[in-house]
């Protein structure tokens, strides 16, 4: 296989939540009128199976690279049935709905799923005060936590934690959770779709919630819940290397491991690797990216997905760059 950068097919989702800020802040075009919540840029989940956009692989599903080509793609020693990464861009215009994702035990117990989904959310833009609910409150046993999330009482049991550009939070499996409004985010987690959520509205299209089903959401939503899961907030800001370039390790647990590089002004880098890496600019320009004889620009706010047989690339422009990859 000759490989080269992989540029695939998203999926776009215009819940309630959503704004413009994708569009307007981050410089993505080709995205539909009207409120976009969220934009998937690399994902292998059941329905939304990202696509090869361009060149010889074009019109290949990514499971079906992964299946058939899982060292050359993913790395050396691979095994699954999907990638194991999920990336997206989320627009927390409003706030986002109160809602849990299960761990591994029990996505695989209560949903019949191969995996849970711990997921770190990237501060890109944030207003002032901006803040995120993350994790119950050590005070708060199951029943206070249930009458608390049936009267819509968030405040009272789960932690707000403040949130700003260039943080990155953290958040594991059976942690209930929120963000938002004014939070624009990129989001690296475990591939996986499986959540629970306690609101009275379907945060697809705004329209309620039976009360008795949403009774029944609360109590899924208990049942995979963590009472003593905790995030982790990291600061990225760090110094620059002798390049300009400032290297920052955003987070880095069990599934995936985050970077962020940025630099103010023109400069050329150099990134070896030994398995798939998740290249996403978030700068104010096009990158360019180099593999082997292949070259190609990096749109703003657009991603590649570099196969681990690639082996290194090189990239070039006035940097502010993403890199999710899988640990080691």
């Amino acid at each position: 296989m000759d490989w080269y950068p992989l540029r695939l097919s998203t999926s776009v989702k215009q819940h309630v939540f959503g704004g413009r800020a994708i569009a307007e802040v981050l410089g993505r075009s080709g995205l539909p009128d009207g409120r976009v919540a969220e934009t998937w840029e690399v994902s292998d989940v059941d329905g939304e199976v990202g696509v090869v956009a361009d060149g010889p692989l074009a019109g290949t599903p990514l499971r079906d690279l992964v299946r058939e080509h899982p060292a050359e793609l993913v790395g050396p020693g691979w095994s699954g049935s999907r990638f194991p990464i999920l990336t997206k861009f989320i627009d927390g215009a409003s706030a986002l709905p109160v809602h849990v994702h299960a761990d591994d035990a029990a996505a695989r117990e209560l949903e019949g799923q191969e995996n849970g989904k711990t997921e770190a959310w990237h501060v890109l833009a944030a207003g002032d005060g901006a803040t995120a609910l993350a994790g119950v409150r050590p005070d708060v046993g199951v029943e206070r936590l249930r009458e608390a999330l049936l009267a819509q009482e968030f405040d009272t049991v789960l932690e707000r934690i403040p949130v700003a550009a260039g943080d990155t939070v953290y958040v594991p499996g059976g942690t209930v959770h929120s963000f938002g409004p004014d939070t624009l985010i990129y989001e690296i987690e475990q591939t996986s779709d499986t959540q629970q959520h306690a609101m009275p509205f379907e945060m697809e299209d705004g329209s309620p919630v039976p009360d008795g089903q949403r009774r029944e959401n609360v109590e899924a939503l208990l049942r995979e819940t963590h009472l003593d899961a905790r995030p982790v907030v990291t600061d990225a800001t760090v110094p620059a290397d002798d390049d300009g370039v400032r290297r920052a390790v955003c987070c880095e647990g069990p599934y995936f491991v985050l970077h962020r590089w940025r630099c103010g002004h023109p400069v050329r880098v150099r990134r070896e690797f030994t398995t798939a890496q998740v290249l996403t600019n978030v700068g104010p320009a096009p990158v360019t990216v180099r593999a082997g004889q292949w070259t190609g620009e990096l749109a703003r706010a657009s991603t590649f997905l570099l196969p681990a047989a690639l082996g290194a690339v090189e990239v070039e422009g006035e940097l502010d760059v993403l890199w999710g990859h899988l640990p080691g």
